[in-house]
């Protein structure tokens, strides 16, 4: 995914482009912009990387509704836990979780607006 990367960045020159792992993002305030783009990663993926983009899995929103990637919604100005994510968070720190398991999801956590969901697994630390 090195060369997809350096194609994102150096060939299109997309300015705000996040990935991990083979996820990826793209945040722009210009449908046309992500509308154009979406052709040419296709081509791109299948030429050189033979790879496909998933037809049920792109998605163009806007930044009011939020961008979901990688267990956290983000906004403009802040991102917030996917509920899907805090309700299994707050299962696996019911009754008496493993230190290194409040350790994990203290750091998870500190990545978000998410004092509200520490309070209430009693992991806050503030």
């Amino acid at each position: 995914m090195h060369e997809f990367d350096m194609y994102m960045k150096q060939g299109l020159r997309v300015k705000h482009y996040i990935r991990y792992a083979d996820d990826f993002a793209i945040l722009s305030d210009n449908k046309k912009y992500l509308e154009d783009l979406l052709p040419k990663i296709d081509d791109f993926l299948n030429e050189r990387l033979k790879l496909k983009l998933h037809p049920h899995k792109v998605y163009i929103k806007t930044y009011g509704s939020g961008v979901d990637f990688l267990g956290w919604v983000h906004f403009p100005h802040h991102r917030k836990i996917r509920t899907t994510t805090k309700r299994k968070l707050i299962r696996k720190l019911k009754g008496y979780p493993k230190p290194e398991t409040i350790s994990s999801y203290r750091g998870l956590l500190g990545h978000g607006n998410t004092y509200k969901v520490q309070k209430r697994v009693g992991i806050a630390l503030y």
